[in-house]
């Protein structure tokens, strides 16, 4: 091999170097976090889960209930003004939701667009766990602050192409601070949700409090969860196409005053 070939080699190496690195150390902070939660093998074998709590949209708000079941079936109810809104993914193919504030009361049938995006919302293992498996990418950007805390960004690019940044408390390995854009037909506007409140549930630790917006003075959308149950019974008929939801009944009248 002559210099020139050897030097050649030398620089492609070079290149290829920072990258295995950032690679195998964004895979070792990724077992911190994961072991930070409670570990990898307890978060797999759960198989069910039913999450329920308040969310708030500004100065409204209601009760939530989102339950999930392996494979990716998902059953979200949450009302709010008196108005049921539905999100419910079979796990295979075939999924439902209804607008309301829209006039659309019935659910109907999920878009090609939508049920793209509804498999993550259904994975409640989350897109880093097992990530290389699901197709996405995670590269450590390196160290940052949040909060006046020391965190690990990383960074993930989905099977989709989605980027998004995720921030890890550098003491606790915990999640913080997520941010990304939220994907509609015209636009992309930035969204970041913040995670506080952890507690343990089963063994394993979770964010009890989430709050969400398009920067950090406008976190708009605030998620309070009252109870997380681990490996409930859920029937599978509850991942169907759902009945409409129940429309809320008009007041009595009110009887005439006595003669």
């Amino acid at each position: 091999m002559n210099s020139m070939k050897l030097r050649t080699l030398c620089i492609a190496l070079l290149f290829l170097l920072p990258a295995a690195a950032s690679a195998q150390t964004a895979d070792e902070i990724l077992a911190k976090v994961l072991a930070a939660r409670g570990g990898a093998d307890k978060l797999r074998a759960i198989t069910s889960e039913r999450v329920s709590g308040q969310i708030s949209f500004g100065d409204v708000s209601g009760p939530f209930v989102v339950e999930l079941k392996r494979p990716l079936k998902m059953h979200m109810q949450l009302s709010i003004q008196n108005q049921t809104i539905l999100r419910v993914y079979d796990g295979k193919s075939q999924g439902w939701a209804n607008n309301p504030f829209a006039g659309k009361t019935d659910p109907e049938a999920m878009s090609e667009n939508e049920l793209k995006n509804i498999t993550e919302e259904s994975d409640f293992d989350g897109p880093l766990l097992d990530y290389k498996s699901k197709g996405n990418q995670i590269e450590l950007v390196g160290k940052d602050k949040f909060n006046d805390k020391d965190v690990w960004r990383l960074k993930l690019i989905t099977k989709n192409g989605d980027v998004r940044f995720y921030l890890f408390d550098a003491n606790s390995f915990l999640l913080l601070k997520w941010e990304g854009k939220r994907k509609f037909p015209d636009q992309e506007p930035p969204v970041e949700s913040h995670f506080s409140d952890y507690r343990e549930v089963g063994g394993l630790k979770f964010a009890f409090a989430i709050d969400s917006g398009s920067s950090p003075t406008d976190l708009t959308q605030k998620i309070r969860i009252e109870k997380i149950e681990l490996n409930p019974d859920l029937n599978d008929a509850e991942f169907g196409k759902p009945l409409a939801p129940p429309q809320p009944s008009a007041p009595a009248a009110t009887p005439p005053p006595p003669a």
